[in-house]
């Protein structure tokens, strides 16, 4: 049995948690997989996991020959894609991470889509609204809503993305509308504790200076689709994304104001690492997402 074999099994223990969810979603038995950790242990002279009756852990030489067997893999994988590429062939698994927001809006739309049209690569994804660890925890990109910041890692740009701040008119009627950020510390605000502000929230002062607002109200959330139902009630104002909130302002549910103080200049992103190889299924996804924004850039997306 050779060395990579054995890697691969060792590698689909960890990133399962366990041999049993291993053995269940590489379609291998789960003794053959603890002979195959074994071998490499043998292989290695040293103890790569601390296995118990109920869990196992990682030991400190296991932790490291983790993390750079992950990366030789991908790099063998990239490889074996790049050519398969050049033949026609791309296939294969891609491991996403991807906000909650965006899954559940409508710009979620694009994964179905691209699952649907390219239905010899596997997508998974998982929604989380952190943000992950591509290499750390073993993924091949992610979609993050955000400013682009310095990193290791490359970004694609997919679309531009803005805040709305609103109201119902109701709310507006009953609390009044306001007339610079700082209004908002005397009237009810939704908090949607996924922002990175929570109850601070940031607004320009029109002299090129950021201003904060301290902000609280009847409800705080950690999900904008929650905070756009709170506003719909009437409960307050609410920050929420431009596709979550477009067509509620289009039908006049939802009401916009002080948008001449609101920072924009966010964007939707893939990120992925940097790597001597691209994957070509990683290509592949990151092309089709553009064009799937660029088709409907001119369109509400919500």
């Amino acid at each position: 049995m050779d060395t990579l074999t054995r890697m691969r099994a060792f590698i689909a223990v960890v990133e399962a948690e366990g041999f049993s969810a291993a053995a269940r979603r590489i379609g291998r038995s789960k003794a053959l997989l603890s002979k195959y950790v074994r071998e490499l242990e043998d292989e290695l002279g040293a103890l790569l996991l601390n296995r118990t009756t109920r869990q196992f852990s990682l030991t400190e030489a296991g932790h490291t020959y983790f993390g750079r067997a992950s990366e030789i893999i991908r790099e063998i994988d990239s490889l074996q894609e790049t050519v398969r590429e050049s033949a026609g062939d791309v296939k294969g698994r891609i491991k996403l991470s991807a906000p909650r927001t965006f899954a559940d809006a409508q710009v979620g739309q694009s994964l179905i889509d691209f699952a649907r049209d390219h239905p010899d690569i596997v997508l998974e994804i998982h929604l989380d609204d952190r943000f992950v660890d591509l290499v750390e925890e073993g993924f091949d990109l992610a979609i993050r809503i955000t400013r682009l910041e310095n990193s290791s890692l490359i970004a694609r740009k997919l679309a531009p993305f803005s805040i709305c701040l609103c109201a119902s008119p109701e709310a507006i009627a009953k609390y009044g509308r306001p007339a610079r950020p700082q209004d908002l510390g005397s009237l009810p605000c939704i908090i949607d504790t996924n922002g990175r502000w929570l109850s601070n929230w940031p607004f320009a002062n029109g002299a090129g200076d950021t201003v904060s607002v301290s902000v609280s109200g009847p409800i705080e959330v950690n999900s904008p689709i929650a905070a756009r139902a709170a506003a719909l009630a009437g409960l307050g104002f609410a920050i929420l994304p431009d596709f979550i909130a477009a067509a509620e302002i289009e039908n006049g549910r939802l009401v916009p104001v002080l948008d001449e103080f609101l920072l924009n200049g966010r964007g939707i992103f893939a990120v992925y690492p940097h790597r001597r190889y691209l994957p070509a299924k990683v290509r592949v996804f990151v092309d089709y997402l553009v064009q799937w924004f660029k088709a409907r850039e001119k369109v509400r997306l919500a």
